[in-house]
């Protein structure tokens, strides 16, 4: 099976927004857990968002409450992450990934499995 697939990246200026999306087929698991990392230069990749099968449930960095909503289309499929007011410390390579065999636990960033390849995010002051 092929890796998840990140769009949507850019460049934006301070207080701008982007919307990042994530295709992931050819799973056959029905219950999965999507979600976005980031890993800016220098520093360790951390997890910002996550989300089970469509939601309601989701889990959030500190860094990006209130700024940052996932959501999932309803095949479930695609993942969104829809970014607002953003700042310079935002900048990073945005990678989805996806699990399958811990979904009770979509918040536990150690237990994503599949990756994509990145999306880069350039906030400018």
């Amino acid at each position: 099976q092929v890796g998840p697939v990140e769009s949507g990246g850019g460049s934006v200026q301070a207080g701008g927004s982007l919307k990042l999306s994530c295709l992931a087929s050819g799973y056959t698991a029905n219950s999965k857990c999507m979600a976005w990392f980031r890993q800016a230069p220098g520093k360790e990749r951390e997890g910002v968002a996550g989300i089970m099968n469509g939601g309601p449930v989701t889990y959030y960095a500190d860094s990006v409450k209130g700024r940052f909503t996932i959501s999932q289309e309803d095949g479930r499929n695609t993942a969104y992450l829809q970014m607002n007011n953003l700042n310079p410390e935002d900048t990073a390579m945005y990678y989805c990934a996806v699990q399958f065999d811990y979904v009770a636990q979509c918040g536990n960033w150690d237990r994503y499995e599949y990756w994509g390849q990145g999306t880069q995010v350039t906030v400018s002051s």
